[in-house]
């Protein structure tokens, strides 16, 4: 990919990124003037110092000094790089990406990827067939039927059956010209162990095609109709399918996370299936292996809410902990959990009780720290000393995850609860973060921390030259001419500078795509200020010239510094041309002396 092309993509994409747009679908904002504000979502905060400027294109906050454009938002917000932020953004926008020359070998991948996915849309319909039209699914009909899934939900599923046959799709298969090879890539066969030759590996079972988010089927899960083992059977690893990226149904269901502003996770694809169907849509499920932080960030694209429904058995229970420990620790989302009683998976309970019943459910759903105290405090006798002790040591991991803003709320009723001095859970939490296994865990990615600002006048006044200059080209030209590159003392800001003049040289308007592509994260930070910042009640040429006097000034200042060191220097060693220096000491203080 040539970089003439690479930047005429991105700003396209920027072209037609709304960074209001983008920022609201993460952060309600509020419009004051011509910029809009909201509570940061990189730092916990109650006042709102999170503000978007989207004539310029550039978002900042005054907490955590985050600041940048629209991708640098994405790339913060979704916990990815400053290009992927890009491409997600293109992906949104329905702009492709563009192409470049391609090696052998990756074309020869790329084939082979089609291939893959053909195949498996190929196996997706000959299941579906197997089941609705032929006389070998009339056992996969029964077992839907008595588990309640409709022939609507088997069509929005494609649900299928794998006839009990050693070959039935290797046959079907081989007679339309797919080879072995590519059944054996997809996982949909496997070798013989007793010599040569390949069975289906998918027999005498219903059928759930898996699909990536953008709805391309990637593997297949199958479930027995007895109480034979495994209980499921899914694809095994392939170049498509991969157990901790993928979640159950998010192809079908992210758009109702969205409206709903949440999204419900189960364990199984049968429990996602029958929620779906009965009409609960915000639902995914986790294909049998723990939920990732790459899970979460999936879902937190859509929304910062999810909710945990994972069977309520002991083992069941023990993966929601750990799941919510997990996610609350490296993400910042915010997690919920909905117990479903009688020990029952989501798919029972639906059976038995019903759709509504679940509804009520899901409005009943406890937050991380009353589900976890819930929890221990059914499983740890605290009546007594060591007993309050142990049920304090088992809650401190997801206190430890709870922002500031609710954090005293539930010290104080945990202390409550447990009968204990409030000041020894606080004593304990802080003894708990000082832990050196804590301080090496993973920090939530998109969490930042609330820096003291060190500000001054000075630095003020480089930011508003900045902003005029990036303005303005011929701005900057002016600025040089009264206070040199190497004359800015702060060098982030003069790191900008230089950007800046780079962009003038080449005949460039800076963007906020070159800037945030070129200048370190610092710099692209302090730029972002620049511009978000407020003249404080003046006009721009105003503000532009007050700020240059104080930049002169402290130029000048250095300069004298500079040049009486060097004079006294060369009296001393009986340089005559010490005159010369003390000359230019007393040109330079006459200046000051004038402003």
């Amino acid at each position: 990919m040539r970089d003439g092309r690479l930047d005429e993509f991105v700003e396209q994409v920027r072209s037609r990124s709304d960074i209001v747009q983008v920022v609201q679908s993460y952060v309600p904002l509020k419009r004051k003037g011509n910029r809009y504000w909201g509570c940061c979502p990189f730092h916990h905060e109650k006042t709102p110092s999170f503000s978007v400027v989207p004539d310029k294109g550039f978002f900042y906050c005054f907490g955590c000094h985050a600041g940048g454009n629209v991708f640098k938002f994405i790339s913060l917000i979704e916990n990815v790089t400053y290009f992927e932020a890009i491409k997600l953004q293109a992906e949104k926008l329905n702009i492709p990406l563009p192409e470049r020359p391609r090696t052998p070998e990756e074309e020869a991948r790329e084939r082979e990827i089609a291939s893959l996915r053909k195949v498996n849309e190929m196996a997706r319909d000959f299941f579906h067939n197997c089941l609705t039209m032929t006389g070998y699914g009339k056992v996969g009909l029964a077992y839907f039927a008595g588990r309640g899934i409709s022939q609507e939900t088997i069509e929005e599923f494609s649900l299928g059956f794998a006839p009990d046959s050693w070959d039935k799709l290797t046959s079907a298969f081989v007679k339309r010209g797919v080879k072995q090879e590519l059944l054996l890539q997809a996982g949909l066969v496997s070798e013989s162990q007793k010599g040569k030759g390949v069975y289906d590996r998918f027999r005498g079972r219903v059928i759930i095609p898996i699909a990536d988010e953008r709805g391309r089927v990637v593997g297949f899960g199958g479930r027995v109709l007895d109480d034979s083992k495994p209980k499921y059977l899914n694809t095994q690893e392939t170049v498509l399918f991969n157990k901790r990226r993928l979640l159950f149904g998010l192809d079908r269901s992210h758009r109702a996370i969205q409206q709903a502003g949440y999204a419900i996770v189960v364990e199984g694809y049968m429990d996602a299936i029958s929620v779906f169907g009965a009409g609960v849509k915000n639902v995914v499920a986790s294909l049998g292996t723990a939920f990732t932080v790459e899970h979460a960030k999936k879902l937190m694209r859509y929304a910062k809410e999810i909710y945990f429904c994972y069977d309520s058995d002991e083992a069941g229970q023990q993966a929601t902990i750990r799941a919510l420990s997990l996610v609350v620790r490296d993400t910042g989302a915010v997690v919920k959990v909905i117990t479903v009683p009688d020990g029952k998976d989501p798919d029972e309970f639906i059976r038995k009780h019903g759709a509504e019943a679940f509804r009520e459910l899901i409005g009943k759903a406890l937050t991380l720290v009353d589900y976890r105290l819930k929890y221990v405090l059914s499983h740890v006798r605290y009546d007594t000393l060591e007993g309050k002790g142990k049920a304090l040591q088992e809650i401190l991991p997801v206190l430890s995850g709870v922002s500031q803003a609710m954090l005293g709320e539930y010290t104080k009723k945990l202390a409550q609860t447990l009968m204990i001095d409030e000041g020894l859970v606080i004593e304990e939490l802080r003894r708990f973060h000082r832990l050196p296994e804590q301080e090496e865990a993973p920090q939530r990615a998109p969490i930042r921390q609330v820096v003291k600002d060190s500000d001054s006048a000075l630095r003020r006044a480089g930011r508003l030259v900045i902003r005029a200059a990036y303005q303005d080209g011929g701005i900057l030209a002016h600025a040089l001419t009264v206070v040199p590159l190497e004359g800015i003392s702060n060098p982030v800001q003069r790191e900008v500078i230089s950007f800046l003049q780079d962009c003038l040289v080449r005949g460039e308007l800076a963007s906020d795509a070159s800037a945030q592509g070129r200048l370190s994260e610092e710099a692209a930070a302090e730029l972002s200020r620049a511009l978000v910042e407020t003249l404080g009640g003046r006009e721009e040429a105003e503000a532009y010239t007050d700020s240059l006097r104080v930049l002169r000034k402290a130029y000048l200042k250095a300069q004298y510094l500079a040049h009486t060191e060097r004079a006294e220097a060369m009296m001393q060693a009986g340089d005559k041309a010490y005159l010369e220096e003390l000359n230019e000491v007393k040109r330079i203080k006459d200046e000051m002396d004038g402003m």
